[in-house]
C-alpha cells in the first residue's frame, strides 16, 4: 500500500464544503499550482479539482414515464414528436435514445443526410420547457383497455424523466482523418479526402477521466454535474476498456474508460443538453458533464496536474482503417497541438477541428466549482471504483485466450 504525506477523506472534505472552507480549483488552475508549489503542497492546499466536457455523446437517452390515461393504456409503440421510443418496458414507461431519427427522416437516401431531428432534439425540447407531441398505440388488455393515446406533454407533466446514458465521458478518443479519395461523413464529422482535415473530441486537460486516469476516485456513486443538474456515475460505461496502452503518466493513448451516468432530467438545462445533427451520419446529443476530483493525497494532485502537452490522441484513418477494423494508428498527437489548430501528417500541415466545446467545458468546471464553494454540492464517495484492468475470463471458459 502506498504511503502518502497527505491523507484526506471524503468525510473531511465534505465537512469543509459544508462550512464554506473547502478550497476548490478547476483542472486548468491546478496545473499552475502544482508546477509552482509541488504535488504535496498542492494536495494540502486544494481539496477539490473540478473538470468539464461538452461533446456529442451518442450512447445517451432518457427513461420517461408519461403517466396513465383514462382508461389506462399498456403502450406497445410510442412516438415523441414523431421520434420512436422503446416501449418494451411497462405500461407507460419508455426509453428514448438520442440517435433515433423521426420515422419519416430520409436518412442517407439523399446523401449526405441531414438528420435534422431525433431523440436528442426531443430531450433538448423537453428540458427547454416545450410541449412534445406524444402518440401511443396498444393492443389492449383487460386491465389496460385503451388502444390509442395522443396528446401534448411537457417535462413537468411527466411522472418521471431520468437521463440515463450508457456511455459518456470517453477517456481519450481518436483524432480522425480521411486518406481516401472522397469526402466521407462520420460520427467524427465530415472528413475531406487525402488527409485534408483532422477532427478530434474531448476537452483535453479539462476532461474528467484524464484527471483521474487510474480511477482512484471514480466509480459507482460518484456525484457529478450532468446536463446542468446533479447526476451520478452508476456503473462503468459500455465499451469501458481500461486495459488500453498508457503513457508513463498513466493516461491512456486511445479510447479507454467510460462512465454510465444517471440523473433527474427535470433538474437539467437545455444549455447543457443540445440535440446534434451529424451530416451524413445521424442524430446525437451534446452532453455537458463535469466530475469533481477530491485531492485525497499527492498522487491525485499529480494526476490532476496533467496538461494538454502530456495527453496524446491516436490519429486514425476513417477512410479505410476504421471501417475495415484494422486497428492501425498513423501516429500520436498531443492535445496541445490539436488545440493549436493544426497537426502534421505525412509532412503536411492540416487543420484540426474539435467536436467538443472548450468554452462550454470551462464553463461547466467553473459552475461546478461555484456549487461546491457555496456548499451546494457535496462529494459522493463511490461504493465501488471503476475497474482499472480488464477482467480475466474464468478458468473454465473454453473461449479464453491460450
Amino acid at each position: 500500500m502506498a504511503h502518502f504525506q497527505v491523507n484526506k477523506t471524503y468525510q473531511e472534505i465534505n465537512e469543509k464544503i459544508k462550512k464554506g472552507q473547502a478550497v476548490v480549483v478547476t483542472a486548468e488552475e491546478i496545473i499552475g499550482i502544482v508546477r509552482k508549489k509541488g504535488e504535496v503542497a498542492a494536495a494540502r492546499e486544494v481539496d477539490v479539482v473540478t473538470t468539464g466536457t461538452f461533446s456529442p455523446m451518442c450512447s445517451s437517452g432518457a427513461f420517461i414515464n408519461f403517466g396513465h390515461s383514462q382508461p389506462p393504456i399498456k403502450a406497445a409503440r410510442v412516438w415523441l414528436n414523431n421520434v420512436p421510443a422503446y416501449a418494451g418496458l411497462a405500461a407507460v414507461d419508455v426509453y428514448l435514445g438520442v440517435t433515433e431519427p423521426t420515422t419519416d427522416d430520409p436518412l442517407n437516401k439523399v446523401y449526405p443526410g441531414e438528420f435534422k431531428y431525433g431523440g436528442g432534439h426531443v430531450i433538448q425540447d423537453l428540458v427547454a420547457g416545450k410541449a412534445v407531441h406524444l402518440v401511443a398505440e396498444a393492443y389492449g388488455t383487460d386491465c389496460y383497455p385503451n388502444k390509442r393515446l395522443e396528446r401534448q406533454i411537457t417535462l413537468a407533466e411527466t411522472v418521471n424523466a431520468i437521463l440515463c446514458n450508457p456511455r459518456n465521458a470517453y477517456q481519450n478518443y481518436n483524432c480522425a482523418v480521411n486518406l481516401s479519395n472522397r469526402t466521407i461523413y462520420t460520427y467524427m464529422g465530415p472528413l475531406r479526402p487525402r488527409g485534408a482535415n483532422a477532427n478530434f473530441c474531448t476537452s483535453g486537460q479539462l476532461s474528467p477521466l484524464f484527471n483521474d486516469p487510474c480511477y482512484r476516485t471514480l466509480g459507482i456513486g460518484t456525484r457529478i454535474f450532468l446536463g446542468g443538474g446533479v447526476g451520478y456515475a452508476v456503473f462503468p460505461g459500455t465499451q469501458h476498456h481500461p486495459g488500453k496502452p498508457r503513457g508513463d503518466n498513466g493516461v491512456p493513448l486511445g479510447p479507454a474508460g467510460t462512465l454510465m451516468v444517471l440523473g433527474d432530467l427535470k433538474q437539467m438545462s437545455a444549455r447543457y443538453l443540445i440535440g446534434a445533427s451529424l451530416l451524413g451520419y445521424g442524430c446525437s446529443l451534446t452532453v455537458g458533464l463535469g466530475v469533481p476530483i477530491p485531492l485525497l493525497n499527492e498522487e491525485m494532485a499529480h494526476f490532476c496536474a496533467v496538461s494538454d502537452e502530456e495527453i496524446f490522441a491516436p490519429v486514425v484513418d476513417y477512410g479505410y482503417d476504421y471501417p475495415a477494423g484494422t486497428g492501425r494508428v498513423l501516429g500520436q498527437v498531443s492535445y496541445a497541438q490539436l488545440k493549436a489548430g493544426t497537426i502534421m501528417l505525412d509532412g503536411k500541415e492540416i487543420p484540426a477541428v474539435p467536436l467538443s466545446s472548450f468554452v462550454r467545458a470551462r464553463e461547466i468546471a467553473d459552475l461546478l466549482k461555484g456549487w461546491i464553494t457555496a456548499g451546494r454540492f457535496l462529494l459522493g464517495e463511490p461504493v465501488e471504483l471503476l475497474p482499472l484492468a480488464e477482467p480475466r475470463p474464468p478458468v473454465d471458459d473454453p473461449h479464453r485466450d491460450s
